[in-house]
């Protein structure tokens, strides 16, 4: 009985979780995060005001939880696209396709690219690219380039991510993304060209 009432307590309190990442990711993207206030997204949520200071701690703290399972989706989305076995340079290339495809997902862009480092700050950010899609580059970058020193890696990886974030911004506004997948295929190309002995 006392199993049964924990996993109900659970699920009810994963339930208020969800409904308040929702409900913020919702009006974020619609109104952006200086527009949305917390009365706003409690309501969305049909949750109490208690309820969102019981989850997180403020809506920073709130808005970071939505913009850190965004890139969730899109590092999970790049690790099955690129996948563990094959050649480095295709796992690179079919990761900045699923990359593209996965901020096509609408409010993701701007959430990710625009808020985020606008809100949380562009170090926060950066860091959290490194635990989730960035992190994924970095480690396609030193299968495809296992010589390379550490700090150049890193400073590669910071290049090619803004390349990326640029070319996914422009997707994401509509722009045909042909040219775009074409153009980050030349740059992974040169990039590893230009390192072979």
């Amino acid at each position: 009985m006392q199993q049964t009432v924990r996993r109900t307590n659970e699920a009810r309190t994963a339930a208020t979780r969800a409904a308040l990442l929702t409900a913020a990711r919702t009006l974020f993207v619609d109104q952006g995060y200086g527009e949305t206030g917390t009365p706003e997204i409690v309501a969305a949520a049909g949750v109490t005001r208690g309820a969102l200071y019981h989850h997180f701690a403020d809506k920073a703290d709130l808005f970071r939880a939505v913009v850190t399972a965004e890139g969730a989706a899109v590092a999970e989305a790049i690790g099955r696209a690129a996948g563990a076995d094959g050649p480095p340079r295709r796992a690179l290339i079919e990761g900045a396709g699923a990359y593209f495809a996965a901020m096509t997902e609408p409010g993701r862009a701007r959430l990710l690219l625009l808020e985020g480092p606008a809100i949380l700050g562009p170090e926060t950010m950066a860091a959290l690219d490194r635990e989730q899609g960035g992190g994924t580059l970095r480690r396609g970058l030193a299968a495809a380039l296992p010589r390379i020193d550490p700090s150049e890696l890193d400073a590669l990886a910071d290049c090619l991510s803004a390349a990326f974030d640029r070319a996914a911004l422009a997707i994401a506004g509509g722009a045909d993304p042909a040219p775009y997948c074409a153009a980050i295929t030349r740059l992974i190309d040169a990039t590893l060209a230009a390192r072979r002995p």
